[in-house]
């Protein structure tokens, strides 16, 4: 790869990596394996750059996490038989621990894990699109991109999503 390119690269998808990692952790729900994938995509990302002609700086964030989400689905066909569920860390996640009150972090930790146990219980295909839209911030048209399904089976998806996570957390918190 010539140094043009490889500078186009390095600006154009590495800025993204931790969006790739992030949707690697939702999809895969291990953060080792999260990891891995990342790392594999980004060798795929690379090694296939050449034909990549994007010319928005948010077409290569879409690009990557479609090679990512590809990755996963390899990986998962790979490792069906020694899939496991290991318990999503916060605090790898967070952006910062508050210095407030005991009971309120206690509150918020507990709000916090809902929310993840609940987004973890949703089948791929919501998990995925609450990933991209609310986590990620991906308008619909990236996720169509991303996901391959019309930008009206993102929106579906993500409304049944959204609905999903809402009964779960009103069953939680009794707050409804």
């Amino acid at each position: 790869m010539e140094s043009s390119e490889l500078e186009r690269f390095e600006a154009v998808v590495l800025p993204h990596l931790d969006a790739a990692y992030t949707l690697a952790r939702y999809l895969t729900r291990d953060a080792d394996d999260a990891q891995d994938i990342v790392q594999e995509a980004s060798l795929r990302a690379f090694r296939y750059f050449a034909g990549f002609r994007g010319s928005e700086p948010g077409e290569g964030r879409a690009w990557l996490l479609a090679i990512v989400r590809n990755t996963v689905r390899t990986w998962h066909d790979r490792n069906r038989h020694h899939a496991k569920a290991t318990e999503f860390d916060e605090k790898l996640h967070s952006e910062g621990i508050a210095d407030d009150h005991p009971e309120a972090s206690a509150v918020r930790k507990s709000e916090s894990e809902a929310l993840r146990e609940a987004i973890d219980r949703l089948p791929a295909e919501f998990r995925e699109v609450i990933v991209l839209r609310e986590l990620e911030g991906l308008s619909y048209k990236e996720i169509s991109d991303v996901a391959g399904v019309p930008v009206g089976t993102v929106m579906s998806r993500l409304s049944r999503a959204r609905r999903r996570l809402e009964e779960a957390l009103c069953i939680v918190t009794e707050d409804c």
